[in-house]
C-alpha cells in the first residue's frame, strides 16, 4: 500500500470539507494510506507570498517538507496553489545546494530541524493516473456517469511551470479528461479551455471584480456547450467558480466538483462524505 502524508492547505478543511473526505475515502479504496502531520503549515500561497518575498516563501515551503521528511513520507496534494508553491520549492531545493543551505540557516534560526533535500511533492490527479492507473479505477467505479458532460479546469499551477512539472503537455493535456471518462462521464472541450478561473495571484483578495470578470468569460464559454458541471483539481478555483457563481447570479449555474467528489458519485460513496450541502451552487446529480 502507498503512503503519503496528506497536506490539506487552507481552502478544503475551511470552505470545502467535503473535498476532504471525498479523498480519503476515494484513496482508500484504491489502496493509498495517508497520513496527517501536525507540523504541516500553509505552503505557502505561491501567488501572493513568492510575489512579495521569494526567501520567506521558500523557507516556509521548506518547513512543510521537512515535517513531511520527518515523518518518512512524500506530499500529496489536491490543491494546484499547495502544488504549485510545494513541488517548485522541492525541485529548487532537491537540486540547488546553495539554495538549500541558504534555507536550513533559515530553518535553523527558527528552531527546526535539517532540510536534506529530498521530499517529493505530488498531486493526487497524478498519483491517480501514474500510480494506481485507469484500470484500477475502473474496476471501482459501481455507478457509470454515462451522458453527464463534464468541463474540465485545469488551472494555473496543475502544469506549469512545465519544465518542473514534466506531467503533460501543457497546453493540450489529457490527464485530467483520461481521469474523468474512467467513470464513464465525457469530457467536453470548449473555448479557452487553459484560461484561468481568475482567482490566482492575490486577483480574488485584491481585485475581486476583476476575478469575477475573468470567471464570467469562463462561464460564457461554457453556455456555448452542453456542460453538466465543471471539474477542478484544486480547492481555490473551486472556490472562484462556485461562489463567483452566486456572485455573478448567473441565471446558467454549473455544479461544481472537485475530481475527489467524481470519484465519489461514481464509486457510491455516502453523499454526507460528498460535502454537497456545502456548495453555493446546488449540486443535484
Amino acid at each position: 500500500m502507498s503512503k503519503y502524508a496528506f497536506f490539506l492547505g487552507c481552502v478544503m478543511p475551511m470552505r470545502y470539507p467535503g473535498i476532504e473526505s471525498s479523498t480519503r475515502e476515494v484513496m482508500k479504496q484504491l489502496g493509498v494510506e495517508l497520513f496527517d502531520v501536525e507540523e504541516f503549515s500553509c505552503c505557502p500561497a505561491p501567488g501572493v507570498t513568492r510575489s512579495l518575498q521569494s526567501s520567506t516563501w521558500l523557507a516556509v515551503a521548506a518547513h512543510n517538507l521537512v515535517a513531511a521528511q520527518e515523518a518518512g513520507l512524500d506530499i500529496m496534494v489536491v490543491c494546484n496553489g499547495c502544488f504549485g508553491s510545494l513541488a517548485e520549492a522541492a525541485h529548487m531545493l532537491n537540486h540547488d545546494k546553495d539554495k538549500l543551505a541558504e534555507v536550513n540557516k533559515v530553518l535553523k534560526a527558527a528552531g527546526s530541524k535539517e532540510y536534506k533535500g529530498k521530499t517529493n511533492v505530488n498531486h493526487f490527479a497524478v498519483i491517480l493516473k501514474d500510480e494506481i492507473g485507469l484500470d484500477a479505477i475502473a474496476k471501482r467505479v459501481k455507478h457509470k456517469l454515462d451522458g453527464m458532460n463534464v468541463a474540465i479546469h485545469y488551472g494555473c499551477h496543475f502544469l506549469k511551470p512545465s519544465a518542473v512539472k514534466e506531467l503533460d503537455n501543457p497546453e493540450t493535456p489529457r490527464i485530467l479528461d483520461d481521469l474523468v471518462e474512467v467513470t464513464g462521464a465525457t469530457s467536453v472541450d470548449y473555448r479557452h479551455k487553459q484560461m484561468c478561473c481568475g482567482a490566482g495571484g492575490g486577483v480574488r483578495a485584491n481585485t475581486p471584480d476583476v476575478a469575477l470578470k475573468m470567471t464570467e468569460e469562463k462561464l460564457n464559454y461554457l453556455d456555448e456547450i452542453e456542460a453538466d458541471i465543471i471539474l477542478d483539481v484544486c480547492p481555490f478555483c473551486h472556490l472562484q467558480y462556485d461562489r463567483g457563481q452566486k456572485d455573478l447570479d448567473r441565471e446558467t449555474k454549473y455544479p461544481v466538483l472537485h475530481l475527489s467528489q467524481l470519484y465519489g458519485l461514481a464509486f457510491e460513496m455516502d453523499n454526507k462524505l460528498l460535502g454537497f450541502d456545502m456548495h453555493d451552487v446546488p449540486v443535484d446529480l
